[in-house]
């Protein structure tokens, strides 16, 4: 969540910027004709599939439930009208947690708990196309375009999506049964294949509230810190809402 926050700041800077901007178009504006793209700002959901052995071995063994991988999520859109309702988006999100646990079956010499701590971050960078299913606004002579009150679309693309996995504090050697403190960590990119689906409400002629569910797919290969294991499912189900400030 320390991270979310830290990302929060620019974001909100960003949209600032982008309804400054759109307020002070003139000539070329969407006011006086169709937008030619937009700024999005958004926070959600984002929901961690978490199928592949390594979160198998982790739920299993560590106080840590499939759910808690799934996290709060930030994210931003640039987006380029290419026709009248299909336009280029370039997006990065944001989602991660922390969680310290003990393992479930064991306790130490004195009787307490083997604790450590798991952190799990995801950071696509990907590029989209999105197509407006109605049009998103219509135009009223030369002069004047008058957005749509609710514009829905669908969309996919792909990318590339960094991501960590590390856990740090003390562990089991199975064979052994003796305890030792470590830190294993696996970070890196992978690629990335999504698609999704959303609706624009607009609450004015430069912005809109967006609202958008997403499915992508990922999985990464590990590090030798996790030998033995499959590549990490990085995929999941996302849901937002957020601010789109058109120009």
């Amino acid at each position: 969540m320390s991270s979310l926050r830290r990302w929060a700041v620019p974001l909100a800077l960003a949209a600032a910027l982008a309804s400054s901007a759109a307020a002070q178009e003139t000539g070329n504006g969407f006011m006086f004709g169709n937008p030619r793209g937009s700024i999005a700002i958004r926070g959600g959901w984002a929901g961690a599939s978490a199928k592949s052995d390594l979160f198998d071995f982790t739920t299993e063994n560590l106080s840590i439930n499939r759910r808690d991988f799934s996290s709060a999520s930030i994210g931003a859109d640039i987006g380029v009208r290419v026709l009248e309702r299909t336009h280029l988006v370039a997006s990065i999100d944001l989602s991660g947690m922390d969680k310290n646990s003990d393992f479930r079956h064991f306790i130490d010499n004195n009787d307490l708990p083997i604790e450590q701590s798991t952190r799990f971050r995801r950071v696509p960078v990907t590029l989209s196309v999105k197509q407006y299913l109605t049009a998103p606004g219509r135009s009223i002579g030369k002069f004047a375009w008058i957005p749509s009150r609710f514009a829905a679309y669908v969309g996919a693309g792909g990318g590339a999506e960094w991501y960590e996995f590390k856990q740090h504090g003390d562990f089991i050697d199975f064979n052994t049964l003796k305890v030792f403190g470590d830190t294993f960590t696996s970070d890196g990119w992978a690629g990335e294949g999504h698609a999704f689906a959303g609706v624009d409400y607009s609450l004015r002629q430069d912005i809109a509230l967006t609202t958008e569910a997403k499915y992508s797919r990922s999985k990464a290969s590990l590090s030798n810190d996790f030998s033995g294991f499959e590549r990490l499912d990085l995929s999941g189900f996302s849901s937002t809402i957020g601010l789109t400030f058109r120009f």
